[in-house]
Order: structure tokens, then C-alpha cells, then sequence
């Protein structure tokens, strides 16, 4: 199963969502981010976090959507409520779409220990977010169950 995880500018977010997914679920997903105003580079901070989780970085970088409209994911999340509330593309039409909202560690203004605890905070979010859809998708065969449960538990956060 194929999931985009969209940001406006894929440079912290998504790219932490795609790097936990493809490392705890990447025997039943095949995870890829991308932004509709990719800033164009990853954030160092995503980087330098992701490293130190134990997560691997290599070939992680800032992408456009529309890098992407031959990969038809199965499964497309919003993770920047920006990005939530534009308008996907069209070849998107048969993915099903929701929204985690996670808070953006990247644009904190504050000292580094504390920038620390924030993207490992994040980090840690993804992490339990990414279990619970790999037992859903485990679970949940069938594409057309598998948006109703997800949607279902969108809609309970």
C-alpha cells in the first residue's frame, strides 16, 4: 500500500512522517512526502532528530506534489493544517485523504534543548500515530472498510 504524506513546504512534518513510516511499517507501506510549495530542502533540524531517534535520513529531501502524480497513493495525509485545506490534486481523487495536524517543531522560537523536546515530541507522535494505522491496515483488508475505519477515526480526535 502506497502513502503521501503532504506538507505546504515538506522541509520538517512530512518528512519526519514518511522516514518513522518506512522504518516501523515499511514491510505494508511504502511511505513518500512531498509539499504543494516545497520549500525546495529539508530542514537540518529534521535531519539532526531523525538521526538521533535512529531513524534513517538517506534520500529524504523536499518535493513537489506533483513529483508524485504517477505514484497514485492509496492513502494520502495532511500533517500542516495549511495543507489540509488546500485542494488536492485531481490524481489524488481515489486516495483516501485525512489530516493528523501535528504541530510544527521547526518554527518554535525557543532554546535548543527545548527545540529538542519538541521534534522528539513530534517524533514520538508520528510514532504512535504510524502504529495505530499499520494495525488498521493490518487488520482491514478491504480498501473501501479501510476509509471508513480511517475516516472514523479522524473524525474521533
Amino acid at each position: 500500500m502506497k502513502l503521501l504524506y503532504v506538507c505546504s513546504h515538506n522541509r520538517c512534518r512530512s518528512i519526519l512522517s514518511e522516514a518513522v513510516t518506512n522504518t516501523l511499517a515499511g514491510d505494508i507501506l511504502i511511505a513518500r512526502s512531498a509539499g504543494s510549495q516545497p520549500e525546495g530542502e529539508v530542514h537540518p533540524m529534521s535531519l539532526k532528530y531523525l538521526e538521533k531517534a535512529g531513524y534513517p535520513t538517506e534520500g529524504l529531501k523536499s518535493q513537489s506534489w506533483n513529483d508524485f502524480e504517477d505514484f497514485e497513493p492509496d492513502i494520502v495525509i495532511t500533517v500542516c493544517d495549511s495543507a489540509a485545506g488546500e485542494v488536492c490534486p485531481t490524481y489524488f481523487a481515489s486516495s483516501i485523504k485525512f489530516h493528523w495536524g501535528l504541530a510544527d517543531p521547526s518554527k518554535l522560537k525557543v532554546n535548543a534543548d527545548e527545540q529538542e523536546e519538541a521534534f522528539l515530541a513530534c517524533i514520538d507522535e508520528i510514532v504512535e500515530r504510524v502504529q495505530t494505522l499499520r494495525g488498521i491496515i493490518e487488520e482491514v483488508q478491504d480498501k473501501g472498510d479501510l476509509r471508513k475505519v480511517l475516516l472514523t477515526l479522524e473524525a474521533s480526535k
